[in-house]
């Protein structure tokens, strides 16, 4: 029985070692300052992002690798007689699922399948490890994305952003309301529903209210048993504090939880959301 390779894209934010351990192959987006391009996580990390918009006072755009990108990536896991499943970013946040869609149009019929994450960052993440589990215990391709179609309903996104500039810089608030988030001390939480991005909740006030709203909600599903105990991600963009304190409550509130995994956003993902954001990812039954 010829097995299946696990492929994602690099807004998954899943550490080199979680994507080694678990054989996950991940296909680079782009982020683009004006003509020059940079594969995320291949010649540009979150640092570096972060202070090339500081020295140039603009942000990137981003971009999905082609389908020519994707067909190479499909070939590779594929040369062996294996089937691929690529799981990647909600198609409402990009043009990477159609793009995977295309590339994956020219293989034989059910030799590379496509699954929209409907989420981001370690949204996708949980998702793409919840496949490989699958995969391992020799689940068949039309098991692995039944089982994700449940699964993926279940996953919960939330994150804080804390500076208003990126989303002054990046079009999404008028310059107006970032002066008045930023003088009020505003941030806003930021979940993903449906496949989109919704604001929460708009927290005034010192940052550990931002991240206590967050754990409270994890909180009133664990207390409901809802959420699944295999891993809880508490991905950001450089808090390791703040990374630590979220990881220990998690741990404090929910005891039996087997893995609460840190991980760092990508430079595409930072592009967006900017410096200092944290959010907690998990799945719920």
């Amino acid at each position: 029985m010829p097995s299946i390779r696990i492929l994602t894209d690099s807004t998954a934010d899943l550490s080199p070692e979680l994507l080694a351990a678990n054989d996950v192959r991940v296909v680079p987006l782009l982020v683009q300052f004006g003509e020059e391009s940079y594969q995320d996580g291949i010649e540009i990390n979150t640092d570096q992002l972060f202070q090339m918009v500081a020295e140039r006072n603009q942000l990137p755009k981003t971009a999905s690798g082609s389908p020519a990108v994707f067909r190479r990536y499909f070939e590779e896991a594929t040369a062996d007689g294996s089937k691929a499943l690529f799981i990647g970013i909600s198609a409402k946040f990009s043009a990477t699922i159609q793009n995977a869609q295309i590339a994956a149009s020219e293989f034989p019929e059910g030799r590379v399948r496509v699954f929209d994450s409907r989420n981001l960052s370690t949204g996708i993440g949980l998702q793409v490890l919840r496949a490989c589990d699958l995969a391992r215990q020799g689940k068949s391709m039309e098991e692995i994305l039944a089982d994700l179609e449940t699964y993926q309903a279940g996953v919960r996104t939330s994150f804080v952003i804390d500076t208003m500039d990126y989303l002054y810089k990046g079009g999404r608030c008028s310059g107006m309301q970032a002066l008045v988030g930023t003088l009020l001390k505003i941030r806003p939480i930021i979940s993903v529903v449906d496949g989109g991005m919704i604001v929460a909740a708009k927290i005034r006030g010192a940052r550990k209210k931002s991240l206590d709203w967050m754990l409270e909600r994890f909180a009133e599903d664990a207390r409901a048993g809802r959420v699944r105990p295999e891993r809880v991600f508490v991905t950001h963009t450089g808090t390791p504090e703040d990374a630590a304190y979220m990881r220990d409550e998690v741990r404090r509130i929910l005891p039996e939880v087997h893995e609460v995994i840190e991980t760092r956003a990508g430079s595409v993902i930072g592009s967006h959301c900017g410096p200092g954001t944290i959010g907690i990812l998990y799945a719920t039954k």
